[in-house]
């Protein structure tokens, strides 16, 4: 799988405002951002992320994924840095 593919893949399963993709096909990293996270805690949003991939993860299609998730206000904060 292509970085395009998974994010493609991950847009359109959540609305985002920022994805970065890396990896090598079969293990990503990732950083997201997404209103959808706002109110969630850090396990919420890797399951809001996992649901996007479907059974992508249990197929091996998708070793594996890391990922850092913000909301669009921890973003800016980010930048802001």
């Amino acid at each position: 799988m292509t970085a395009d593919q998974l994010q493609a893949i991950i847009s359109a399963g959540l609305p985002c405002e920022h994805i970065a993709l890396e990896g090598d096909g079969r293990h990503w990293y990732a950083t997201i951002v997404s209103a959808a996270f706002e109110g969630q805690r850090l396990v919420g949003r890797q399951r809001l992320v996992y649901a996007t991939l479907g059974n992508r993860m249990a197929t091996d299609e998708v070793h594996a994924l890391s990922m850092k998730t913000y909301t669009p206000a921890e973003w800016a904060q980010q930048a802001a840095q």
